[in-house]
């Protein structure tokens, strides 16, 4: 019984990881992105390894948390709140800073540069996703469902032969 339990939470865990891989990396309608936090500069709103969901805005107001940066494989954007709004040229220009910084950051924040608002932030979950964009991860997600899948249809097997075969003997001994 526990087998089976843990069996099946284990499938739903590579599921919600095997979705949330797929949505952080294709474009979704709106625009919106899921992203995982690396950094602890948020903390305690929201905790290193989170997944953060992020949907441009029109506009941003002071308290909103705000994803920002370039996305690459080098460099990560930055998720930190809107701390002051100044206008530059007619353009609004954030001073942003992390809930776990002490003074705000260095460089202000072009609206351009803004990926988007902070909607949703699930904890430690990102830990898994990024795990699984590595290749060693990907196998894994793929290989242990698939061995525990070979390994339970095995023991079925198994059972089903060694209860023919006790029928087979009762029939002989008859």
């Amino acid at each position: 019984m526990f087998f089976k339990i843990a069996y099946w939470v284990f499938l739903g865990f590579v599921g919600i990881i095997a979705l949330l891989l797929l949505v952080s990396s294709f474009p979704i309608s709106g625009n919106i992105k899921f992203l995982t936090v690396q950094s602890g500069s948020m903390m305690p709103a929201i905790k290193t390894g989170s997944v953060v969901m992020v949907k441009p805005e029109q506009d941003y107001k002071i308290g909103d948390i705000i994803t920002f940066g370039p996305m690459s494989k080098i460099k990560s954007p930055i998720t930190h709140r809107i701390n002051d709004i100044k206008v530059v040229g007619g353009n609004p220009v954030y001073v942003t800073k992390g809930d776990a910084n002490n003074a705000p950051d260095q460089n202000q924040v072009q609206k351009k540069d803004v990926l988007g608002k902070v909607l949703i932030s699930a904890p430690y979950i990102g830990y898994a996703v990024d795990t699984a964009k590595k290749p060693w991860g990907f196998a894994l997600i793929i290989v242990v469902p698939a061995s525990i899948i070979i390994i339970d249809e095995i023991k079925k097997i198994y059972e089903e032969v060694k209860k023919r075969k006790t029928k087979n003997k009762k029939q002989i001994d008859k």
